[in-house]
């Protein structure tokens, strides 16, 4: 059954827009009602929708937010899971402290990871992309073999990704332009993660277990963000790389050389 890329909503017969061929309900059907990308061209060649009333005024939240249910359903799983495997190498050492552990990830671990995946898809949304983010089953059960395999020493993060496919055909676009747009998509989700290890990293100066929670949160927010600009894969890191060497090397060089430090200390 096919989304409303507007409100989400499933549609058993959608409309396709003549214009940029994506898919919505009969309330966005027509081009000024989805804020089509192409409505320059479909007022120069005349749409037949001239008389039709102008549409309601789009609430932000719709345009810019998240989709439906179903992503909802399946960023509390990615959340769940990840958070639980990265507490499984404390919960090995201290089995009684398991919900104050599981609960220190999900504040550390779990909020940087949907803060990652999550600025990934406003930023593609705001270059009128759709987006939207999906569990990678495989990946999934990878992230909880590695975690109770290595005892929690080693999490392999990646139980899901955030897809996203241009609303309009990239023919009258050039590939630098793609190349760029993508890349800067790209480089949001780490760019979080950093933001959110400096914020964590203030918090290390409390004392008790706020400060400990901060220094949990800067040492995972670093180590994500240097994981997802691994440059293959499919990783952030190889759609910066394709876009800017330099950019990639500027931002990730210190990153590793960060996560080094804090490895040996």
């Amino acid at each position: 059954m096919a989304r409303c890329e507007v409100c989400g909503s499933e549609e058993e017969l959608p409309f396709v827009c003549s214009y940029c061929k994506g898919i919505f309900c009969a309330e966005h059907r027509l081009p000024e009602a989805h804020s089509c990308p192409m409505i320059n061209i479909a007022r120069t060649i005349g749409s037949t929708y001239a008389d039709v009333p102008p549409p309601p005024v789009l609430k932000k939240t719709r345009m810019q937010g998240i989709t439906g249910k179903v992503e909802v359903e399946h960023l509390l799983l990615a959340w769940l899971v990840l958070s639980l495997c990265f507490s499984l190498r404390y919960i090995f050492e201290i089995p009684s402290a398991l919900p104050l552990l599981f609960g220190i990830s999900l504040g550390t671990v779990g909020v940087g990871f949907i803060v990652h995946e999550l600025t990934h898809k406003f930023t593609a949304q705001r270059y009128g992309f759709w987006s939207e983010f999906r569990i990678w089953p495989l990946g999934l059960v990878m992230t909880v073999l590695f975690s109770v395999i290595s005892a929690g020493q080693f999490v392999f993060a990646a139980p899901g990704a955030t897809y996203v496919k241009p609303r309009y055909s990239a023919s009258s676009s050039s590939q630098v332009t793609e190349d760029k747009q993508n890349g800067i998509i790209s480089l949001a989700g780490p760019l979080s993660n950093v933001a959110l290890a400096i914020i964590f990293l203030l918090v290390s100066e409390a004392s008790g277990l706020l400060g400990s929670l901060g220094a949990l949160g800067f040492q995972v927010n670093l180590w994500l963000a240097a994981f997802n600009m691994i440059p293959f894969g499919g990783m952030d890191g190889q759609k910066v790389l394709s876009w800017s060497i330099l950019i990639w090397a500027a931002f990730t060089i210190p990153l590793w050389v960060m996560v080094a430090i804090q490895t040996v200390v």
